[in-house]
């Protein structure tokens, strides 16, 4: 039964991707046989002029549970580039976008679906989210979120009562939908779709909208095409940037993957590395490397270079190239800002800062005894303001294993950050700890961590782990 005062459905739902035809599909949304709210964002509320009080768990589960309608359910019709090799059978084939909703900040916001049953786009499979996904995908966007990455959030999460049959995890297993907030479900490979299907009129009208909605402040500006590929480029290497500062690997980052917005979005395999090692592999299936840590940039490149393709039917390609040709740098810059923040200065000159971020990695790259995020954990929470004032009060005894061999590029560390500090105002010793506070979240999701959350809710049905570890994200 509908609840009037339910406030997801009093929204102001806005019709902007059900107005163009040609690029969605409309469905309906799986029935299932429980509704177990396991998990409500209330830290985007407010973006949604909403107050957690306000809303009630009964609220979430009829609005994105039961998926009581307010408009229609659209499933995006979407090609993709996966593993380098071009598929055409792709788009929503579990989820679909739920509703369009204005944040009090002016901006559009998707809610889209994820394990809310079969689309046209299905094909084999049964539609479905396992529980312990949509588990990973609450971890993989706070986290993300607290470290300052552009990205979706996940909004809520409710366990649906059926079993499911994995390869990839102890069957059967639980099952769950969830809703995802981003600002756009619209890919890279929807693009790709209208060149292959050879529609020049419906990429033209498809880059207006995201012009319009996304990028209004290009359009209707002479050479509005070229700014946004510039400034999609600028977006994509920016996170990518931050990927890689937080020791983050996607793991598949197929064009499908890729949002027209420049947010990170859909987290399958993904993994935080444990140690600084390049050639870390977050997917199983990724036999290749492809996609692992270090290969990150370039395949965001190669993405990019790909919609080039499609968006080539409208806009200039000779322009395009030389926006993207500028991803090295828009990459370098947000890198090394990221990373300056992580080691708790905000701005320093450029051979500072090449030779902070060099003697951090030399280190982490040597010393695998030290987690990488753990190294940025020890930094926040080993810092004293008297270590402006002799060399030797740095890291006096760390607390993992060093070799002898490994001692010299401990040393060369501390010079480096000593000397920087040497550099600033003795004020600015309470910033730095503040910054390193900011960026560094004292909990680190590696995968045993994640595996022992989920034990305890496979187990004895204890989530109080999880949303435990969510809060200590905030500290």
């Amino acid at each position: 039964m509908s609840h009037p005062s339910n406030p997801f459905l009093n929204l102001n739902y806005e019709p902007a991707i059900e107005s163009l035809a040609d690029y969605h599909d409309v469905v309906t949304a799986a029935e299932y046989p429980m509704h177990k709210l396991r998990w409500r964002n209330d830290d985007v509320l407010p973006i949604l002029g909403l107050a957690p009080s306000q809303v009630s768990d009964d609220d979430f589960i009829e609005a994105f549970g039961h998926f009581r309608a307010v408009r229609s359910f659209l499933a995006l019709r979407y090609h993709g580039y996966q593993f380098g090799e071009y598929n055409p059978q792709l788009g929503d084939g579990r989820g679909f976008i739920y509703g369009q909703v204005r944040g009090v900040d002016g901006e559009l916001y998707d809610f889209g679906t994820k394990g809310s049953g079969r689309t046209p786009y299905s094909r084999t499979a049964d539609g479905r989210l396992t529980l312990k996904g949509g588990v990973r995908e609450i971890i993989a966007s706070e986290a993300l979120h607290r470290m300052g990455v552009k990205t979706s959030r996940c909004f809520s999460l409710v366990e649906t009562g059926e079993e499911l049959w994995r390869g990839d995890e102890p069957s059967p297993t639980r099952s769950s939908v969830m809703v995802r907030f981003s600002r756009s479900h619209i890919r890279f490979g929807t693009f790709e779709r209208l060149k292959w299907i050879g529609r020049t009129d419906l990429t033209r009208k498809l880059l207006d909208h995201v012009l319009q909605i996304y990028y209004p402040q290009f359009w209707g500006k002479e050479n509005q095409d070229g700014i946004f590929y510039l400034e999609l480029v600028k977006r994509v290497a920016t996170l990518c940037a931050q990927w890689m500062a937080v020791g983050f690997c996607h793991a598949v980052l197929n064009t499908d993957n890729m949002s027209i917005t420049g947010e990170s979005f859909d987290y399958g395999p993904f993994a935080f590395i444990p140690t600084y090692d390049p050639r870390f592999t977050a997917a199983y299936f990724d036999y290749a490397g492809r996609y692992s840590y270090a290969n990150q940039p370039a395949a965001c490149y190669w993405n990019l270079e790909k919609l080039q393709d499609p968006l080539g039917m409208v806009v200039d390609k000779n322009d395009m190239q030389a926006s993207l040709l500028k991803f090295k740098d828009f990459y370098r810059l947000a890198y090394c800002e990221m990373m300056l923040k992580r080691l708790g200065f905000r701005t320093l000159s450029e051979p500072e800062t090449e030779d902070l971020i060099g003697a951090t990695l030399e280190l982490l790259s040597n010393v695998q005894a030290i987690g990488y995020n753990q190294f940025f954990v020890k930094l926040r929470q080993s810092f004293q303001p008297n270590w402006r004032e002799d060399v030797r009060n740095i890291f006096p005894n760390p607390d993992w294993e060093i070799t002898e061999e490994q001692a010299p590029l401990l040393e060369k560390w501390r010079v480096v950050y000593h000397q920087l500090l040497i550099r600033q105002p003795i004020a600015e010793m309470e910033n730095i700890a503040q910054q390193l506070k900011a960026a560094n979240p004292c909990i680190i999701f590696l995968r045993p961590k994640i595996e022992e959350v989920w034990e305890r809710i496979t187990l004895d049905d204890d989530w109080q782990p999880l949303y435990d570890a969510i809060a200590q994200l905030k500290e």
